[in-house]
């Protein structure tokens, strides 16, 4: 089956302006809300419960808001305080340990899918017992985010279904730390990816721990194209091991109907030396050009909409449902 897509319109649709009447105060106040309940967050409005001014360019389109539910800039790998010492412990372990050879191999264990079997939905209910400890924006369960992303972009772009079900998808990969699904430690399942088999570039998160790495050191895998050739495609690219690249597995070995754009969000939402810094296109082949452009407005969604207000979600799972329907057999193996 083959789903035709169309290419991203970059402007921005508008948000919907809604009145909350607040009973305490006995007044209406303007908030931004989402389907399932989701308020945007109360940083961007002023005094009179209005979108301020800064957060707003024409027609009233959405900036995403400078800080995280901690009051921190996001991504703010540098910022004091005992998560981000954590989170930088995690980088360290990560770019020791993740080698070419590693990556291979949890590839070839993990295609195998004989962990278990389950619904996606069965999956989202899992993540509520996973915390990413990679990530200094949150620490509220997985399924919250997934939501709170799914939701947001649902609004802004209301006929392209197989997005929404992507961002409700993308990081049911976690489930990698659960010890069902091998226990593996968080090094191995979260954060930032980047390709294997090259050099790591210095946009990397904590770049300079990569000197632990054994790979570092290795002759043909440290010049810019390593083993790879200009132009060869993602696709060919040996890239770190976690949670991005074990749902895209579980997709294609469970036959997904998903267009190759949620398929690449899938993959390589984490892949933030590339979608952030511009590292590693000259690696890219022209398919992976255009499906960028899908993950830059992806990741929007998934790095701003991380906050402490919750969803519905009994509200919106007929709707997710119906789309997991479309997509995914009933039951995929794990």
């Amino acid at each position: 089956m083959t789903i035709l897509i169309e290419q991203p319109d970059l402007d921005v649709p508008q948000l919907e302006d809604k009145k909350i009447f607040d009973s305490e105060a006995n007044e209406e106040t303007c908030e931004l809300v989402l389907d399932g309940g989701f308020v945007l967050p109360k940083e961007i409005l002023d005094n009179n419960g209005c979108v301020k001014p800064e957060v707003l360019v024409s027609n009233d389109e959405f900036i995403a808001p400078d800080i995280n539910a901690f009051g921190q800039t996001f991504r703010d790998y540098n910022a004091e305080s005992e998560r981000q010492k954590g989170v930088e412990e995690f980088y360290r372990l990560n770019h020791i340990h993740q080698t070419y050879d590693f990556v291979k191999k949890m590839r070839e264990v993990y295609r195998k899918m004989d962990r278990m079997e389950m619904s996606i939905w069965e999956c989202c209910e899992l993540l509520n017992e996973v915390v990413d400890e990679s990530d200094p924006d949150l620490d509220e369960p997985q399924i919250e985010h997934l939501l709170q992303t799914a939701e947001a972009i649902r609004k802004d772009y209301p006929n392209e279904d197989w997005l929404h079900l992507t961002a409700l998808i993308h990081d049911l990969g976690k489930v990698l730390i659960l010890p069902r699904f091998g226990g593996l430690p968080q090094w191995a399942v979260v954060g930032d990816t980047h390709p294997l088999g090259c050099a790591f570039d210095e946009s990397i998160v904590h770049h300079k721990y990569f000197e632990g790495n054994p790979d570092h050191s290795n002759p043909s895998y440290n010049t810019k194209n390593g083993v790879y050739s200009e132009g060869c495609g993602l696709e060919n690219v040996m890239i770190s091991w976690g949670h991005d690249d074990y749902m895209y597995l579980v997709a294609k070995e469970n036959g997904t109907t998903l267009p190759e754009a949620g398929l690449f969000v899938i993959r390589y939402h984490s892949f933030y030396p590339l979608h952030k810094s511009g590292a590693y296109k000259h690696l890219m082949n022209k398919e992976d050009e255009e499906n960028l452009k899908w993950l830059n407005i992806f990741n929007k969604y998934d790095l701003y909409s991380k906050s402490k207000v919750r969803v519905d979600v009994e509200k919106v799972k007929p709707y997710y449902l119906s789309l997991i329907d479309k997509y995914f057999p009933a039951k995929l193996r794990w």
